[in-house]
């Protein structure tokens, strides 16, 4: 039966006697009432509704619909988001099998009724008091309509009460001739500068928060404020970079490294890592970490680069390691995907109201005063520290256009700019159904073939440093991984196509079997021995001293080991979206999934055309686009609700 034929059955209170295979691993087949009805719709998974019916049986709970609540926030937090939210469940919540036929008429429980059913609940603790509904060890937490699963509570009351405290704590006095003086030497522009304002925020809070989109300028930012806190307060100021992945913290420290030699900043002893390693992992635990609130971090800066990425998990362990009087800078784009993970600690931040007590710090309208907007000291961003870069300097002119559009949510104006015939930006138009070769993806096919034949011809030469160089000039980015429009299928596309164009491609003649030469890699997972991880992208090369190796890139140096070291990669002509998040190619191409993906979003959209430094290309219907700039991806939680709710 389809999904749509089990939604109506269960709309008129027949779901239960719809038959079920009992094979398919999707259904429940113990479930009963709701949680029946809402599995064999597409809403609750199978394992969704095993978690709610054995803690119904732990806690003696036999309200139906208090067990739905408890599938639907295991299912919240499987998708992404911190909590569910009753109140909004009917119109918010979708089918997991793609579909949202019929879901809003579902026999969802009355809203208050519902919140009222929870409450009541041994399952569930009630209120932000950590001793509130009966004490510590319930499942649950009900906090006004808002459904967490306890341990999510626990970390988002941490983050929020971790940065509430910070951000009203005095980073202590700052001479502001200095700080003005320090400015000028940096930042010396005439025209009012939205990085020196970030570099002014950063001397005079204890967190600041520095967002913009790709290309505007962050790390370069980022390196003038490490200089800048140096010569505020000393050479000896201890400052750590660290980034969500292996892949992000290495283009960190590139940045860095690039931006200290050109400027003259003095920053070539910090050294960027991941989260994971600032932390220190612990053999024991996949959680928890050897610096925590116990045994801070030795550091008087911590700048995260793509805070987008940090789980709130990740941000709730950091902020607990992070020394109360350090300073705590966070650095990302929200508008880009989130974390893999629950939680969109960046995005939250940057949309929630002010605290109360929060103030834009004193001295700044002093400092650049002509760097502000008009009414921006009012604003809750400026309050919260956070400081938004605007201007792109990786690319312009329709790129920029649409990122712009897309980004602010006009899909009409998305639709001109890939219209309007700019060489830069390309619309290639299907109808519903999966992409076939042909006509159509001869542009596309163009692309991937004189990139690999760049790729290849410098490989065999032994080129190390222009090969690695190659990897930018051209990426296939998929909002899926697998299927007719995941990054598998059109793997083994290209690579036939290479197979066919390009003489010699994967020569059997030279005995390189897997190795072939000019084959890109993909790391799949970290390897630490190696100093490999994952997402970094490499090349196998023909060296002239080593012979066949394989070749990555590291802050500007190439790193070469024998094939036989690496242990987790793959070859990669094309990629998801998400593992794009923080590269930059010269040219894009997007392959959108039909209109009905839920993984067709207006964040996967802007993530995927902001890659791009000279040449975009979007391959799907004009359905696939609209509807994709028209829906945000939506993660629910309590920090962009009023602090302390």
């Amino acid at each position: 039966m389809t999904t749509a034929a089990m939604t109506a059955a269960a709309a008129t209170g027949t779901s239960q006697d719809v038959p079920v295979d009992p094979h398919d691993v999707r259904f429940a087949q113990a479930a009963t009432g709701l949680l029946r009805t809402f599995n064999q719709a597409g809403v609750v998974s199978a394992a969704d509704v095993h978690v709610a019916r054995r803690l119904g049986r732990l806690g003696e709970e036999p309200d139906e619909r208090v067990l739905l609540a408890v599938a639907l926030a295991v299912r919240a937090v499987r998708l992404g988001s911190v909590c569910v939210v009753l109140a909004q469940a009917r119109t918010t919540v979708s089918s997991d099998d793609e579909s949202r036929v019929g879901v809003t008429d579902l026999p969802w429980p009355d809203p208050d009724g519902w919140v009222a059913a929870c409450a009541a609940s041994p399952l569930v603790a009630v209120g932000s008091a950590t001793d509130a509904g009966g004490g510590p060890g319930r499942p649950l937490r009900l906090v006004h309509d808002l459904l967490y699963l306890d341990r999510y509570w626990r970390e988002e009351e941490r983050v929020r009460v971790e940065l509430d405290s910070r951000a009203s704590r005095a980073v202590g006095d700052v001479d502001e001739e200095r700080l003005l003086a320090a400015l000028s030497a940096l930042f010396t522009s005439p025209e009012p500068d939205r990085q020196r304002l970030a570099a002014a925020m950063t001397a005079l809070r204890s967190v600041s928060v520095l967002a913009g989109g790709p290309g505007t300028g962050k790390t370069t930012t980022v390196a003038r404020l490490i200089a800048l806190l140096r010569d505020l307060h000393g050479p000896d100021v201890r400052v750590a970079l660290a980034a969500p992945t292996g892949k992000a913290a290495a283009r960190l420290q590139e940045a860095i490294d690039m931006a200290g030699v050109k400027e003259g900043l003095g920053v070539a002893d910090v050294q960027a890592s991941t989260l994971h390693r600032l932390l220190g992992r612990r053999p024991d635990s996949q959680s928890r970490f050897r610096h925590n609130r116990d045994n801070r971090l030795p550091y008087d800066v911590v700048v995260v680069d793509e805070t987008s990425m940090v789980s709130l998990s990740m941000m709730a362990r950091l902020l607990e390691a992070v020394r109360p009087e350090a300073r705590l800078v966070l650095v990302g784009d929200p508008d880009q995907l989130a974390s893999v993970e629950a939680g969109a600690v960046l995005g939250d931040l940057v949309e929630r109201p002010a605290p109360a007590s929060a103030q834009v710090p004193a001295g700044l309208v002093d400092v650049v005063g002509d760097d502000l907007e008009a009414g921006e000291t009012a604003t809750d961003a400026l309050r919260n520290g956070i400081v938004r870069l605007r201007r792109p300097y990786r690319f312009s002119g329709a790129i920029e256009e649409l990122a712009t559009a897309v980004r602010t949510d006009q899909p009409e104006q998305v639709e001109a700019v890939l219209r309007r015939g700019d060489p830069s930006v390309e619309l290639v138009e299907t109808d519903a159904g999966a992409w076939r070769p042909g006509p159509a993806l001869d542009s596309l096919r163009a692309d991937v073939v004189s990139a690999a034949a760049a790729l290849v011809d410098t490989a065999r030469a032994g080129d190390v440093d222009t090969a690695l160089s190659m990897l930018g000039r051209h990426r296939l980015l998929c909002a899926h991984r697998r299927g007719p429009y995941g990054v598998a299928r059109w793997t083994d596309e290209i690579e036939g196509w290479l197979a066919t164009d390009l003489a010699g491609y994967r020569s059997r003649e030279q005995a390189e079997g897997e190795w072939y030469v000019g084959r890109p890699l993909l790391v799949t997972a970290n390897d630490y021995d190696v100093r490999l991880y994952n997402g970094d992208t490499g090349v196998v090369v023909r060296h002239p001293d080593r012979g066949i190796v394989a070749a990555f890139g590291r802050a500007g140096k190439a790193l070469l080991l024998s094939p036989n070291r690496l242990s987790a990669v793959q070859t990669v002509h094309a990629t998801t979206v998400h593992r794009a998040q923080g590269s930059q190619f010269e040219r894009v191409s997007l392959l959108l999934p039909p209109a009905d993906s839920p993984l067709l979003t207006r964040e996967l959209f802007y993530t995927a055309v902001t890659r791009a430094e000279q040449r975009v290309r979007v391959l799907g219907s004009v359905d696939a686009v609209r509807l994709a700039v028209s829906r945000p991806i939506v993660r629910a939680s309590g920090l962009r609700r009023h602090p302390g709710l």
